[in-house]
């Protein structure tokens, strides 16, 4: 405990500064009511439907950006109504400059972040932490989501990225809904349908959901708000909502998605060198237990139709993190989020079903998600099969994978103020051998004082046949303060040389951790063309278990942020220092020498303004790596035509000058997507890594039905650029593959 204390006061005392700044005060949230109606509108977009003249209009939007308060700078207008189907929505967003919209990308999903948008957010469960999201923008696009933890997703001195398993806001759930758009002279207007069996609420009849509405107009960089909310808050503050009254059904439904595919693929590597042609069935399922319980199976899992990993370059010796982007996976993720993102996770769900960078065959899974009574429960099994490589040389059968059962547990109730406590068990037990086995098992919790001060910590532990020596157990505890000037947060992290769980993601073990950061949001409301200054510190350090400094880092910046969107950071100062205990191979034949490398280097990160049709950001890093320099500049030109096409070049580029030896290495990226309509898209990703020297190219057709399900066509080629004197393997292909999959949903009972 004594190696806490010098963290302990601090960030008490820190705490303690912040509450006493609390100044939030409760609000009269607004309530609307959805009507019910007999005959439904058609979803075409036009609202000249009689259903929507009787309904009632919400108004009186205000902005959250850029004038907290202030009315929505264009005349906006909702009506809610429904049957014993769906929920329908209707919105008119005149715009007295409808040649000034930004229309966006023509895609499911796209980002919403610099199009003009209509954005809704229920708490169907009205809990103030949880929600489903529904978007679109003029374009008529289906954008969809979870919200979980308020979207503050990780916690204890850790963000989750928004798109991650983990995320507190998890864009790749999709839901089952209709969208239309049009435009006129006088502005743009949305019509949807949501399908009550899309939504998972606890019980039928009368009830409140909680409600709020988003409307973004992008030329203005603006976003106004139903519900009002301060300016460091977004949508997804549920705590703030607004209330929808409503008569909801009994819903009880079992949707059943069957697949055909046909992979035809060939591995240059291995010795035999013959084509592959594997067909492949299966199918996954979603039963709706009770209205608040869902259960998701699955057979024969596929991910085919699942984005490639963009490639990294990694001048460290740890481990690098790539996010999950598997659809089942994906789907309820946040339910089974425990640690800290991206350092110490206790679930991490790319360890099932990938092994050295292949797939192993998911023979079948189950996955149950809602809530019982007060109670968030998530429940996932995962059988997989063995997995068998060749051995290049000799051609004969390695075993990289034996069949496995993995098993997640989890359980967490929430109060009011985005406070909760929680548990969970993870396992992978192997089923040819029940004496190897890896368990994991953890708490955690949060409290949230005020609008403004919340603190969170987790504990964890795991346990293993052949447990090293050293302590197995992980922890971490955080806090965080945030109002419309301030952002402050300090944290310590704790993990035992022996944690080891082998279904989590830890990039390093036996260590110490400590971090803080302080910003300051400057407004220049006299000056229209710019937003911010926002001034900062930050400070994270990593000691061995017995104190020594392993790591630490000083970042010292400034960000300017302009009206329209565009950036960019100015000093960016970084002071660095890194311990090697022991020699370290950066690179083949350049070996730094063990003790410790004490430097400083410069940032810049800038980009514009990334609603116009062509954008650039980019930025670069200049000054110590180890015992010598580097500087690594990147830069991404993106080009938008339409709403129809969007492509993009990303360069990451690393020089590197040490004593012990000189290199420099690369990554290209190239992207495009035509979108011929919402649902109907070809995209194409080409990657070039210079330390392999290995081009990649995948390829993507993608005709959607509903809720992601469709006609999939991907072509996936690697072909080697380098040579047998620099690499050791001749130039030419290594691997190729088609894939073509289809499926469709079955409703069997709604």
């Amino acid at each position: 405990m004594r190696r806490l204390a010098p963290l302990v006061l601090p960030i008490s005392l820190a705490l303690v500064v912040c509450f006493s700044y609390e100044t939030a005060t409760a609000q009269e949230r607004p309530v609307a009511a959805a009507a019910r109606i007999e005959t439904p509108p058609v979803i075409d977009g036009r609202l000249g439907d009689a259903v929507w003249a009787s309904a009632t209009a919400l108004s009186g939007f205000t902005q959250r950006e850029p004038v907290e308060g202030a009315a929505v700078s264009e005349r906006t207008e909702v009506r809610f109504v429904h049957d014993g189907d769906a929920l329908y929505v209707g919105a008119w967003l005149f715009d007295r400059r409808p040649e000034g919209l930004v229309t966006g990308q023509t895609l499911r999903d796209a980002s919403l972040g610099d199009a003009d948008a209509f954005i809704l957010v229920l708490d169907t469960y009205r809990d103030s932490v949880n929600g489903f999201v529904f978007g679109t923008s003029p374009a008529g696009i289906e954008f969809d989501g979870q919200v979980s933890n308020e979207g503050q997703g990780g916690g204890a001195g850790g963000q989750r990225q928004q798109a991650t398993s983990g995320a507190g806001f998890n864009v790749n759930w999709d839901g089952r809904w209709q969208v239309a758009t049009t435009r006129d002279a006088e502005g743009w207007y949305v019509e949807m349908r949501i399908p009550f069996s899309t939504l998972r609420y606890p019980r039928s009849g009368p009830q409140t959901w909680g409600l709020n509405i988003e409307r973004r107009i992008r030329r203005n960089n603006e976003q106004a708000t139903w519900a009002a909310l301060p300016r460091q808050f977004d949508l997804y503050r549920l705590s703030m909502a607004g209330g929808l009254r409503l008569d909801a059904p009994v819903r009880r439904s079992i949707s059943v998605t069957p697949y055909v595919l046909a992979d035809v693929s060939r591995d240059y590597n291995a010795v035999r060198t013959g084509t592959d042609v594997s067909p492949r069935v299966g199918a996954d399922a979603k039963l709706t237990l009770r209205q608040n319980l869902s259960l998701d199976v699955t057979v024969n899992t596929d991910f085919a139709q699942a984005e490639v990993d963009d490639q990294q370059v990694n001048l460290t010796r740890f481990p690098l993190f790539y996010p999950e982007k598997r659809a089942f996976f994906l789907e309820n993720a946040g339910t089974f989020a425990l640690g800290t993102s991206r350092a110490t996770e206790l679930f991490f769900s790319r360890r099932i079903g990938l092994v050295q960078g292949r797939q192993v065959p998911i023979r079948a899974g189950a996955r149950l998600t809602g809530k019982v009574g007060n109670v968030q429960l998530g429940l996932l099994s995962i059988q997989t099969g063995a997995l068998d490589s060749e051995d290049p040389v000799t051609g004969v059968a390695v075993r990289l994978a034996n069949p496995n059962n993995f098993g997640v547990l989890r359980a967490y109730q929430e109060f009011p103020n985005r406070s909760r406590v929680g548990a969970m068990f993870a396992g992978r037990l192997d089923t040819t051998n029940t004496g190897n086995y890896n368990l994991a098992y953890g708490v955690d919790g949060s409290l949230g004082l005020g609008e403004t001060v919340t603190v969170d910590g987790w504990v964890g532990a795991t346990r293993t046949p052949d447990h090293r020596a050293g302590s197995a157990i992980a922890g971490a505890v955080g806090g965080r303060f945030i109002d419309r000037d301030w952002e402050v947060s300090a944290g310590y992290r704790q993990v035992g040389t022996a944690f080891n769980p082998e279904i989590g993601f830890v990039d390093r073990v036996g260590y110490r951790h400590g971090n803080a950061r302080l910003l300051r949001h400057i407004r220049t409301p006299t000056v229209g063309w710019f937003r911010e200054f926002r001034p900062h510190v930050s400070w994270s350090q990593h000691w061995s278990l017995d104190g020594l400094t392993e790591s630490y880092l000083v970042h010292v910046d400034n960000h300017f942020a302009f009206a329209n969107g565009a950036f960019f950071q100015l000093p960016g100062f970084n002071f660095t220092g890194e311990r090697l205990v022991r020699p370290f191979e950066i690179r083949r034949g350049i070996v730094i020498p063990a003790g410790m490398y004490h430097n400083h280097d410069w940032e810049f990160r800038a980009n514009s303004n990334r609603s116009e049709p062509l954008s650039v950001s980019g930025g670069w890093n200049l000054g110590g790596l180890y015992s010598g320099t580097r500087f690594g500049p990147t830069v991404t030109v993106a080009y938008r035509h339409g709403d129809r096409l969007t492509a993009s070049a990303t360069a990451n580029w690393f020089r590197v000058r040490l004593p012990e030896g000189r290199f420099n290495t690369a990554v290209l990226r190239v992207r495009a997507s035509y979108a011929f309509s919402p649902r109907l898209f070809l995209e194409t990703n080409v990657q070039y890594n210079d330390d392999a020297e290995d081009v990649a190219t995948n390829l993507r057709l993608g005709w959607f039905n509903s809720a992601g399900s469709g006609l999939f066509v991907v072509y996936n080629d690697t072909r080697h650029t380098g040579s047998l004197t620099t690499t050791g393997r001749a130039a030419g292909p290594r691997q190729r593959q088609l894939v073509i999959k289809y499926s469709r949903p079955f409703d069997i009972i709604c």
